[in-house]
C-alpha cells in the first residue's frame, strides 16, 4: 500500500479529522472513498469497465475503449 503526504487548509483537516471521529472510519478510507466516487479508479477498474461495455454492446476492442474513456471524462467533469 502507498503513503501519500498532502497539505490541506486547516479548516478542511479539522474537518475531515472530525468527519472520521463521527463516522468512525479511518482518515485515508474517507480520503479513498473520495477519489473513487470522483472516478480515479486502479487501472483494472478501467479494464473492467472495457471489458463489460464490449461485452454489452458487440463492439470492437477500439470501440469499447473509446466509450469506457468518454465514460471515464464525462464522470470525472
Amino acid at each position: 500500500m502507498g503513503r501519500l503526504t498532502i497539505t490541506l487548509d486547516d479548516s478542511l483537516h479539522q474537518a475531515l479529522k472530525e468527519a472520521s471521529a463521527r463516522q468512525g472510519r479511518p482518515i485515508g478510507k474517507i480520503i479513498e472513498e473520495g477519489l473513487l466516487l470522483r472516478g480515479i479508479k486502479p487501472m483494472e477498474g478501467a479494464r473492467e469497465l472495457v471489458a463489460k461495455a464490449r461485452r454489452h454492446s458487440g463492439l470492437s476492442e477500439e470501440e469499447a475503449l473509446a466509450v469506457g474513456l468518454a465514460e471515464t471524462r464525462q464522470a470525472r467533469s
